[in-house]
């Protein structure tokens, strides 16, 4: 009991701070899904006709995910520098996998007899893509993004080791500082932060998804 009265102690005298680098965990998690969901979802569409760029784009979205995320940083430092720039970029390769592969699989999926209905109707390509399928296939595809966002809230906190943007920085300065009486306040303060974030993240993809979906396709 004592343990739990002084970390709620030290929520509250640093809870500015903590505050701040929430919502710089946030933010980066967010604009790496922005930048993701835009590539991702094209290649998707791109790929989802075509076997060999399907199964290539498949594989070379796979090999990013099985990349461990300190080594992966690592090799970013050359090119890109410490801070947001490499952690933006690994976060975008991390998150990539479920969303091309949920795009593909939702695209593929769509009964073949709606497609060809509505080409008897005299719509062309993009019109069957952007009226037809792309709303039939919107459930499977958000699925995959509700999925990615929650891995890279994950793996943002490893975004530390190149001095990156939000909730890392407590947890790896805590880890720094085992045996002193502030470490394990830290780490854990970190840590909850990015579970509340993961949570709130699922949630709220959760919500978009119902409020997106017509009741037919729920």
């Amino acid at each position: 009991m004592e343990f739990w009265e002084k970390f709620f102690d030290y929520l509250e005298s640093q809870w500015d701070g903590l505050l701040e680098r929430t919502i710089e965990h946030a933010g980066i998690v967010a604009s790496s899904m922005v930048i993701a969901v835009i590539v991702g979802v094209g290649l998707g569409i791109a790929t989802y006709r075509t076997d060999r760029p399907r199964k290539l784009v498949l594989a070379v979205t796979g090999t990013f995910l099985t990349i461990p995320s300190f080594a992966l940083f690592g090799l970013l430092i050359t090119p890109l520098g410490l801070g947001y720039l490499p952690a933006l970029v690994a976060l975008v390769m991390y998150a990539l996998l479920p969303i091309v592969r949920n795009t593909i699989t939702g695209l593929r999926g769509i009964d073949p007899s709606i497609t060809e209905s509505a080409t008897g109707m005299g719509m062309g390509r993009w019109q069957r893509l952007f009226r037809i399928e792309l709303p039939i296939a919107w459930p499977v595809i958000i699925t995959g993004m509700r999925v990615s966002t929650v891995i890279i809230v994950g793996i943002a906190a490893i975004a530390a080791v190149v001095n990156g943007p939000g909730l890392g920085k407590d947890i790896f300065r805590g880890l720094a500082r085992i045996g002193s009486p502030t470490a394990i306040y830290l780490t854990l303060g970190g840590v909850l932060g990015v579970i509340v974030l993961g949570l709130l993240f699922d949630v709220l993809f959760f919500a978009i998804r119902r409020l997106t979906t017509s009741r037919g396709l729920r």
